[in-house]
């Protein structure tokens, strides 16, 4: 038998319940909600009025909203995945109705006194997962115990899959919005995210193995053999080069995707890799342009355009250290992603707090604290970072909202001026209900869910960061601007919008004050010195 290769467009999508896997279907708790909120409520929408789904999908005002993008048809094939949801979920279905009682509950009832007489009244099924709890002003709520969630019946692996197949290009539907459907160039494997299929399959785009190996991993179905047989290749990928250099090296990937990388460590900040291979207009660093061994992967928080499942578990089996920020209150909006990533199969993962640091060999990792991008609501698990290699000092920003410039002139105290920023500037943002909205278990007005955005820093609070720290070179990235984001942000600028006259305006004063300053795209390469900036090379 022939050792073979995964062929580089070979797309390894995780799915849940056929939706694109995303963090909050992972935790049950939020899992639950989505399912209600978010898949049943648009499918049933769909099956109600598919052509105006099917118009909606046309409009670019509408893109990323409710609509499926199945062009008014299969509704067939709706239907079923409605009925087989509602059929597969019944305990998430019944849970979220539980969580919904709960509140209205704890409304009706908690009025300041103590809330030990309530514990009968918690719902059946929430009994034993949740802490009632007031704030200073006598607000009831409840948290979960995450950890028990995960050991119960509401954790359902089997609500995990994987689909397999070949792309050619950066066009998909919005990820939030339409399920993958059967298709006859699709291999839907049923494999939980944890399992070392995942990893076999990964590891053969480089390294070459016996095609039999992973078919007896997967029960692969004697229909899919010749579908599956297609994706693998004699021909072997080029190389990767490892970096022997004696300066620090940065490769910006998309989004807010960096590889910082020395002779000695590899960093990857937020991993969103356009991975596929294929020819395009957009110059893109892909996989291969990746190290063998990733010393420490950032997340810095848990939204849908940093932590990626398409990007992080295939590159599972290379990831030494998983660095993600800590929280463990318990909140519905705010899942542990600890937990959550090892209950899918990553080790080796290390939570960071605020003002924390990493030490290994001459580099630093702290946790940055960040207001902004989270509609103001109460969520812990979120984090920038402050990366010291050597003398040499960087800050990923990432969608820090500078609502208090004042928390930056404390850290600046700290840790002092900065060589390079990169900054978010994605200051238009989606409303809260755009993410959060099937979380919430009453309705929010139009003028307040208008008023709570996903949203970065804008020109003025962009400038008061960086005079804060006085850099020498910023950097706008995680716009959601290269082509293959669209799938996930929905978003499409012009030279009008917002975002691009916000960023434009402080490249400009920037490098007016003499600074170094640009908004990224597609690939850049940047190399240093561990004390000052000395190079700058675009690739």
């Amino acid at each position: 038998m022939k050792s073979l290769y995964l062929k580089p467009n070979v797309v390894i999508e995780p799915l849940y319940d056929r939706w694109y896997a995303w963090s909050h279907l992972i935790s049950p708790a939020t899992a639950a909600m989505n399912i209600v909120g978010r898949h049943l409520k648009i499918m049933n929408s769909y099956l109600q009025a598919p052509q105006i789904h099917a118009a909606a999908v046309k409009n670019p005002k509408m893109l990323g909203g409710p609509f499926m993008d199945l062009k008014g048809g299969r509704v067939n094939e709706v239907k079923q995945l409605v009925n087989d949801t509602v059929e597969k979920q019944k305990e998430l279905l019944s849970f979220c109705e539980s969580i919904k009682e709960l509140d209205r509950m704890l409304k009706h009832e908690a009025k300041g006194f103590s809330l030990e007489s309530l514990y009968a009244s918690i719902p059946e099924e929430l009994k034993g997962y949740v802490e009632l709890v007031y704030d200073l002003n006598n607000n009831a709520s409840f948290r979960f115990f995450e950890s028990l969630l995960y050991k119960s019946k509401f954790y359902n692996e089997s609500s995990q899959s994987i689909a397999l197949w070949v792309t050619q290009n950066d066009e998909r539907p919005f990820a939030l919005s339409t399920p993958k459907l059967d298709d006859d160039n699709v291999i839907h494997l049923n494999i939980p995210f944890n399992s070392p299929a995942i990893d076999a399959l990964a590891k053969m785009k480089r390294i070459p193995g016996e095609i039999n190996v992973i078919k007896e991993m997967i029960d692969l179905n004697p229909e899919q053999e010749e579908l599956f047989d297609s994706m693998f290749t004699e021909t072997p990928p080029t190389a990767y080069e490892k970096y022997e250099g004696d300066k620090i090296r940065m490769r910006y990937f998309g989004h807010a995707c960096i590889l910082v990388e020395t002779k000695d460590v590899s960093i990857l900040v937020d991993p969103l890799i356009s991975y596929y291979g294929y020819q395009s207009d957009v110059a893109r660093f892909s996989d291969m342009d990746l190290p063998e061994v990733i010393d420490y992967v950032l997340i810095t928080h848990n939204h849908q355009d940093h932590i990626l499942f398409e990007t992080l578990l295939p590159l599972r089996h290379k990831i030494r250290n998983l660095v993600v920020p800590r929280t463990s209150g318990g909140a519905l909006q705010d899942p542990n992603l600890k937990l959550m990533f090892n209950k899918i199969g990553f080790e080796n993962v290390i939570e960071i707090g605020e003002m924390e640091t990493i030490n290994f060999k001459d580099c630093q990792i702290t946790g940055i604290p960040f207001i902004g991008e989270h509609c103001d609501l109460n969520i812990q698990a979120k984090i920038c970072h402050h990366v010291n290699v050597g003398d040499f000092s960087i800050l990923f920003a990432a969608d820090s909202c500078n609502v208090a410039p004042e928390l930056y002139q404390h850290i600046q105290k700290e840790i002092g001026d900065l060589d390079v920023v990169f900054l978010g500037m994605e200051c238009d943002g989606a409303p809260l209900t755009w993410l959060y909205g099937p979380l919430l278990t009453e309705e929010l007005s139009r003028d307040k869910d208008s008023s709570r955005r996903l949203a970065g820093s804008n020109f003025e609070r962009g400038m008061d960061l960086v005079n804060i720290f006085n850099p020498k070179e910023v950097y706008v990235y995680a716009m959601g601007m290269e082509p293959w984001l669209e799938f996930i942000s929905s978003i499409k600028y012009t030279d009008a919008s917002h975002p691009i006259v916000a960023s434009n305006k402080l490249i400009e004063q920037w490098r007016m004050k003499g600074g170094i300053a640009e908004r990224l795209y597609g690939e850049k390469e940047l190399l240093y010195n561990k004390s000052i900036a000395f190079v700058e090379s675009a690739i």
